[in-house]
């Protein structure tokens, strides 16, 4: 299929505009105790400890397993962006296939370095649910501690909120396509989001911070490498010639 000669249109007050809004959301939500809320939901305080903290199918299946899928596809995707410059029938997709893998790629590298600088505790680590920790928010000062925590954001729910680059790469060739991906994105991402939940990795906040962040990387990429504006026609005015 050949390259569209413009993008399909794209609502930008809309494509930014909801993330904006989420993330002014999240902050008022560290004014109340939401957060605490749904993970004492996932506690079971008779065992001392989160109800999936130690299943099988949460960590090894839906994290182990479902990052190491996320991964092989991200290593495709990676073949396909190199074959695309010697093999003839993936040339017309390089643009896509650049933009996938770097909207990928910083939507998944992006989650350590922030970690270590926020140094977010995880709910399995705090006092309230068996740990040592001190509850912080995310905009507050951090306890001393020798143990700094790595939650915020959320690791896992990244490797499936990062499919959101499937979305914007097939948007303007294949817009049913592009649509399925982005319901898939959102719910791998959440289901991502709610077993790590279960388990006590992470706060409900961390993983809808997650989701914000990764949408604007893919957006950033795909306007970057991908969008362009539709051409627009200029009609010349007709010019009248006074009679002498």
């Amino acid at each position: 299929m050949s390259l569209p000669a413009y993008s399909r249109p794209l609502n930008f007050w809309i494509a930014l505009g909801i993330p904006a809004v989420t993330a002014v959301i999240l902050i008022l939500l560290e004014l109340t105790s939401l957060d605490m809320d749904l993970a004492k939901l996932a506690f079971d305080p008779v065992a001392g400890q989160f109800i999936g903290r130690h299943s099988y199918f949460l960590e090894d299946i839906l994290h182990d397993r479902a990052k190491q899928a996320v991964i092989v596809l991200g290593l495709l995707a990676v073949v396909a962006f190199a074959a695309s410059f010697f093999w003839t029938r993936l040339f017309s997709w390089r643009r896509e296939l650049g933009c996938l893998v770097l909207a990928m790629g910083l939507s998944t590298s992006f989650v350590t370095p922030v970690k270590a600088v926020t140094a977010v505790q995880c709910p399995w680590s705090l006092s309230e649910f068996g740990g040592k920790e001190t509850y912080s928010e995310l905009l507050s000062p951090r306890p001393a501690t020798d143990k700094p925590g790595r939650c915020w954001p959320g690791g896992h729910a990244a490797t499936g909120f990062t499919l959101f680059a499937l979305f914007f790469v097939l948007r303007d060739r294949r817009p049913r396509l592009a649509k399925a991906a982005l319901v898939f994105a959102f719910g791998l991402g959440t289901l991502f989001s709610v077993g790590r939940m279960l388990q006590g990795a992470h706060f409900f906040s961390h993983n809808v911070w997650t989701a914000v962040f990764c949408w604007l990387i893919s957006l950033g990429c795909y306007y970057w490498v991908l969008y362009r504006r539709p051409v627009e026609l200029k009609h010349k005015a007709a010019v009248t010639v006074p009679s002498s």
